[in-house]
């Protein structure tokens, strides 16, 4: 029977995460459950910024976001989904979006959390666009 067009998908896939969700950040991926899976370290185009205990970012932009990309399963993604605060009318404090990101030889399909553009009012960019190398 095929699945239904609204249910999350059921086969596992890749998130690029850049901040508090990175190894040893204040919410590591690694904390939740299902475990991830690391699969290497990566950067892509976007713009950091400084919201204060955590960064967002727009994935626009001539600078580079610091991250890495893990292997999430369905009931994981749905976790993250309610983290980020992400909204089906794209309303909310978070957008999921999907892009391409090299990880070494591989070219990976990465659901990415870029930040609302409301939430940059104000907001001071992270030159380095590394959420580690912040200070």
């Amino acid at each position: 029977m095929p699945d239904d067009l609204n249910s999350k998908p059921s086969v596992p896939r890749h998130v690029f995460v850049y901040g508090t969700l990175r190894a040893g950040g204040s919410n590591d991926i690694a904390r939740f459950r299902p475990a991830p899976r690391f699969v290497g370290k990566a950067q892509i185009a976007g713009t950091l910024y400084d919201l204060g205990a955590y960064p967002g970012a727009t994935l626009c932009g001539p600078a580079t976001l610091v991250g890495e990309v893990y292997r999430i399963e369905p009931a994981l993604e749905v976790q993250l989904d309610q983290l980020e605060e992400v909204m089906p009318d794209d309303e909310g404090e978070y957008r999921k979006r999907e892009m391409p990101v090299q990880v070494g030889t591989q070219r990976l399909s990465c659901l990415v959390y870029e930040i609302h553009p409301k939430r940059l009012a104000g907001r001071p960019v992270i030159a380095s666009g590394d959420w580690f190398r912040r200070g």
